[in-house]
């Protein structure tokens, strides 16, 4: 990566799955990456990119807790005297009974969990880094979406799509609020990828779900990672405020 000095970059939902694919992908690109989640595994994580000779911070928070979030930003602040990159990546798709939640059955305590953290924690992240990044006259945003927030999915519960499709609302607004500034925001929107939550289930039911891919595959949390090593580069300047389907084609069927 050429760039004079090491940019500082925090991704959520950074213990496993898509969010330690991307947090593995920035640093070995050369950023610093503060890699956050409420589970402990992500000192593990950060921990193994270390011992790779790789800037990596582990930053135990749940990022529902506002108060929380706002020290954790403060602190990145202080201590590198930047926040360049933000990539909301972290998410929660609980299931009742391990099945999809219907909406009639659904109470309003479920719906603003699953709110709170998917797409709530995302716009108070957004909101107290933007700052940071408009004081350098520079800085990239990158919000998770996901196929279930641009048509219908059938394993998704309403209040995950609810908040994938807030998501992608809430990218373009930000990216026109703070274009000028020099800073960038984008959504991607993975199909199905390799990780914890899409795990789950018979393999019955994920050979059906592969056969519905025209590539013939998942996908995995590097290809994610790639995608958003892009968005968060020099070279993505003058694309915002829109989002990349990374679904192997099934978005198109």
């Amino acid at each position: 990566m050429e760039q004079k000095e090491q940019r500082v970059a925090a991704v959520t939902g950074a213990a496993g799955g898509l969010g330690l694919g991307i947090a593995q992908r920035l640093a070995r690109a050369g950023y610093q990456v503060i890699a956050i989640d409420r589970a402990r595994q992500v000192e593990e994580a950060a921990a193994a990119l270390q011992g790779q000779g790789l800037s990596a911070q582990a930053v135990v928070l749940d990022i529902a807790d506002e108060a929380a979030v706002k020290k954790m930003v403060a602190d990145v602040d202080a201590q590198y005297g930047r926040f360049d990159i933000l990539v909301n990546n972290a998410g929660i798709h609980p299931k009742i009974d391990g099945e999809r939640n219907s909406f009639l059955k659904m109470t309003t305590a479920q719906w603003n969990e699953v709110l709170g953290v998917n797409l709530t924690a995302a716009f108070v992240l957004c909101r107290e880094v933007a700052p940071l990044m408009r004081t350098r006259k520079w800085g990239r945003i990158v919000n998770m979406s996901s196929r279930a927030g641009r048509t219908l999915v059938e394993t998704a519960g309403i209040h995950y799509a609810a908040a994938k499709a807030g998501m992608i609302g809430m990218t373009r607004i930000i990216a026109s609020e703070v274009a000028a500034d020099g800073i960038t925001a984008n959504c991607i929107a993975p199909g199905r990828i390799e990780s914890p939550m899409t795990s789950q289930g018979s393999e019955a039911q994920r050979a059906m779900l592969v056969g519905r891919i025209p590539v013939g595959r998942i996908g995995t949390p590097d290809e994610i990672g790639h995608v958003v090593e892009f968005l968060v580069s020099e070279d993505s300047g003058y694309l915002t405020g829109t989002v990349i389907d990374v679904n192997g084609g099934t978005f198109m069927c």
